[in-house]
């Protein structure tokens, strides 16, 4: 809903006239998360965009332009801030206060990733955040992007980036930011704050079966799942081959799906919660990445 800012201004003949400005269609911020304690707020940032750049993924750059395997646009409006961590603390300890307070707000973590695995922090910095002072060690940063509901039942987006400098310092960058209604999140379920996922996991094999996912996915599943009386629904889908019989590969489907339950409760997922549900060829996606053979987890918590 647009909202529309009215003001009175007086014209030059005495007449009043009615001036209405359209403001974007962006709510109204929560309450931020407080600074690291241990750490000065030097720079503060208004960010009130259309578009503004998120990154899902580790980043690189090719030829001066920004590659990442999943970049999402938002319009939004908050802030971006850079502190200094003080030498009687560190980034790791930035990094775990952060993380508890989202905790605490029962946030998604959507992406994060440690040293090299993150990409060059010269891109992070220069690129990614404009400000050149986040430029350290490739070694020695760490990014995570996560998002929650407030209690208005709007969508918070927090970005937090920690790097030490090649003269030891340490500094972290946050972005708070609200997004937009509607705003579509990979890994983060608009809809409703109980519903999280899907992770989405293809399989290969027949006798045995291969998944493909990373210690990423694992951890988010693992996080997720915790909740009392969190079930972890198991949606197991199976590409209809050619001269392939509806049952050869729906049996396929089951097969992957109790060779999935397996590896889930060696993750420490209980039995009872896995929700298995055989779809196999039945239902079908534009999205090119929820096609072939794979299963998609989506965890529901209780209300």
């Amino acid at each position: 809903m647009i909202n529309k800012v009215r003001a009175i201004r007086r014209c030059m003949v005495g007449v009043c006239c009615l001036v209405v400005v359209a403001a974007a269609s962006v709510p109204v911020q929560a309450v931020p998360i407080a600074p690291f304690p241990l750490a000065s707020v030097e720079v503060e940032r208004v960010i009130i965009s259309p578009s503004h750049l998120i990154l899902l993924s580790a980043v690189r750059e090719v030829n001066d332009e920004i590659r990442s395997d999943s970049v999402i646009r938002l319009a939004v409006r908050g802030s971006g801030q850079r502190l200094q961590v003080s030498p009687d603390s560190g980034r790791d300890e930035a990094r775990a206060y952060y993380r508890n307070e989202l905790a605490e707000r029962k946030a998604v973590v959507l992406f994060e990733c440690q040293g090299r695995g993150c990409g060059r922090s010269n891109v992070w910095a220069n690129q990614i955040f404009s400000d050149a002072t986040l430029y350290g060690r490739d070694a020695n940063q760490d990014y995570l992007a996560a998002a929650y509901r407030d209690q208005e039942g709007n969508v918070q987006v927090v970005l937090v980036y920690t790097v030490t400098r090649g003269n030891h310092r340490e500094y972290v960058w946050v972005e708070q930011l609200t997004a937009e209604e509607g705003a579509a999140i990979p890994g983060f379920a608009s809809a409703s704050a109980r519903i999280q996922g899907p992770i989405i996991v293809p399989w290969a094999g027949g006798v045995t079966y291969q998944f493909s996912w990373n210690a990423n996915d694992r951890r988010l599943l693992q996080e997720r799942s915790q909740g009392e009386g969190a079930k972890v629904v198991l949606n197991s889908y199976a590409e209809l081959k050619d001269n392939e019989t509806l049952e050869s590969a729906m049996d396929r489907a089951e097969k992957a799906a109790e060779a999935m339950t397996v590896l889930l409760t060696k993750i420490g997922i209980q039995q009872q919660q896995i929700v298995p549900i055989i779809i196999g060829p039945a239902v079908e996606f534009g999205d090119p990445a929820r096609q072939g053979d794979r299963v998609e987890l989506v965890v529901v918590s209780q209300p």
